[in-house]
């Protein structure tokens, strides 16, 4: 099964080798067929601390890190990143 990616902004970066991205995502409402703007928050895993607030970078799930951790980055602003997706210790 293939890995989910998402895109979206950095809103934080207070954490060690975590960022919080907002997604956002449109969808059509159902009786007057306006856009409507949906938006999550997921934690991140950024293992260099090179994210700062307001990137935009690209998100893969991976193998759970941490109890909400479940994406690492893969981008940051259009250039790939040289990590890969780390081993989920227990």
């Amino acid at each position: 099964m293939p890995k989910r990616v998402l895109t979206g902004r950095v809103v934080s970066d207070k954490m060690d080798k975590t960022i919080t991205v907002l997604v956002e995502r449109r969808i059509m409402h159902p009786l007057y067929k306006k856009f409507i703007r949906r938006s999550k928050k997921y934690a991140a895993h950024d293992e260099e601390n090179t994210c700062v607030e307001g990137d935009l970078v690209r998100i893969e799930e991976c193998a759970p890190i941490s109890k909400r951790k479940t994406w690492v980055v893969t981008e940051r602003n259009g250039s790939a990143l040289a990590e890969s997706a780390p081993a989920a210790s227990v």
